[in-house]
């Protein structure tokens, strides 16, 4: 895929920012700098005379490689930039929030392997552009080649040091850890070897309770390695190990929260809304309900529905998220995965923030955290991951058409299922649910095998 030559593609930017293997593909210093610059055009079109931008970092090797190459893009746009360094994704919004920022930059790849890199782009609120925005920069992405568009002399743009923003960021997480009334009991916690290494020790340094630090010491190409929120028997096995009430876990770029209880089961996304949910409800600042993605478990509605609480549902990805939170008038909204947005809080998915929302909400609601997930008593529910070559061609074939109208048939008024390709890996997801596990499993098999058939034929 040519990103020099972005009209003649499908679309460059997925469902969060554009990510490929660093120095390959997409995700080249070559590719940072053009992204770079378009993301100007795009800023000035949109009335920033002189823009200065937040751009921050994961702790990937490529890192620093894609910063460089990404600020130089910037500047020879006209464009100040402010190098934060390495923080987490929710620290380069919170200073795009809170200071005279005109946009933002995050050079990561969230949950991926540490080959791979991505850069996703903010707003002056620090909120992720729309698709609209991502497909108006890659349409600028050929004039952003143009020499036409070289300032010169002083209109040159400046890189400034902004390491000290990711203090004001801290301070803030800090203020909403103070608010938690119980904090002696233990806790481990997981910061994948990613951004959040660097501070959960300055968040949890006033905890009454033992605190067991795991997966902080990154060395560029371990981030994600076997830990965090997509490798969570890593965590629950250590929770059980030291015999810890709450295993709290984040992924490379820590917009994401997962959990476990002192038995090692895992507290979701679902569990983690319908907590947070209730206590902000509870508070008076919920707003209409909350909004949950197609993927959370049927149970959400069920327990919230007795608070008298509704559940908006919205599709997958966080920016879906946010747009059914602000239709729907909601201050909370979230994902099965721990991508939690507390509007009050946080203008994106923010694990520590999320996090330390939820202890906040155990404390005050008196929950006892070890019946959680036996009182969340989910639908049964299967996800398959297909790894597939081209996508469009299994989504839009007439087979799979067939075979899930068949499957749909099948689960009405006792279940549903979800068909959708991967936004940022090569892969067509395979989602039922149902309380009765046996239709489950087979509607999930005539699926795989139809795609699997389909794959065989197109060779």
């Amino acid at each position: 895929m040519d990103i020099g030559n972005a009209k003649k593609i499908r679309r460059l930017f997925g469902t969060d920012g554009v990510r490929d293997i660093a120095n390959h593909g997409m995700m080249t210093p070559e590719a940072a700098l053009k992204l770079g610059r378009a993301y100007v055009l795009f800023l000035k079109s949109r009335g920033a005379k002189s823009p200065h931008i937040a751009v921050g970092r994961d702790t990937r090797h490529s890192g620093t490689m894609l910063e460089s190459a990404l600020a130089a893009g910037i500047t020879s746009a006209g464009a100040d930039v402010s190098v934060l360094g390495v923080i987490p994704t929710p620290g380069v919004s919170f200073a795009v929030a809170h200071n005279p920022f005109d946009g933002g930059a995050v050079i990561s790849a969230s949950h991926n392997p540490a080959e791979y890199n991505g850069i996703k782009f903010l707003d002056k609120d620090g909120f992720k552009l729309t698709d609209d925005d991502e497909i108006e920069i890659e349409e600028m992405l050929d004039e952003a080649g143009s020499s036409a568009v070289r300032p010169t002399h002083g209109n040159i743009g400046r890189i400034f040091d902004g390491e000290h923003y990711t203090g004001e960021y801290v301070k803030a997480l800090l203020d909403l850890m103070s608010g938690v009334k119980i904090r002696d009991y233990r806790v481990a916690v997981d910061s994948a070897n990613g951004a959040a290494s660097a501070i959960v020790s300055q968040l949890f340094e006033k905890w009454g309770g033992k605190v067991t630090l795991l997966a902080n010491e990154p060395d560029g190409m371990n981030i994600n390695d076997g830990v965090g929120v997509t490798h969570m028997d890593y965590l629950c096995a250590e929770t059980v190990k030291n015999g810890v009430e709450i295993g709290i876990a984040y992924d490379g770029d820590t917009d994401r929260v997962l959990m476990c209880d002192s038995k090692g089961r895992v507290i979701d996304g679902d569990i983690i809304l319908w907590v947070i949910g209730r206590w902000l409800a509870k508070k008076g600042t919920l707003g209409s309900g909350l909004v949950a993605t197609v993927m959370s478990n049927m149970v959400l509605e069920d327990l919230l529905l007795e608070d008298d609480i509704k559940v908006f549902r919205c599709g997958v990805g966080d920016r879906y998220v946010l747009d059914t939170m602000r239709r729907e008038e909601c201050r909370l909204g979230g994902e099965q995965s721990g991508h939690i947005i507390a509007l009050d809080y946080a203008n994106t998915g923010d694990g520590l923030c999320s996090g330390t929302l939820f202890l906040n909400a155990l404390a005050e609601l008196e929950e006892d955290v070890s019946t959680l997930v036996d009182r969340f008593n989910k639908y049964p529910q299967v996800l398959r991951n297909l790894r597939i070559k081209d996508k469009s061609v299994v989504m839009n074939s007439p087979r799979l058409a067939k075979a899930a109208a068949e499957v749909e048939s099948m689960l009405a008024g006792k279940g549903r299922m979800l068909l959708r390709p991967s936004g940022t890996e090569p892969l067509v997801r395979i989602f039922v649910e149902s309380r009765d596990a046996d239709l489950m499993n087979r509607a999930a098999d005539i699926l795989q095998e139809t795609i699997t058939e389909i794959i065989t034929m197109e060779g």
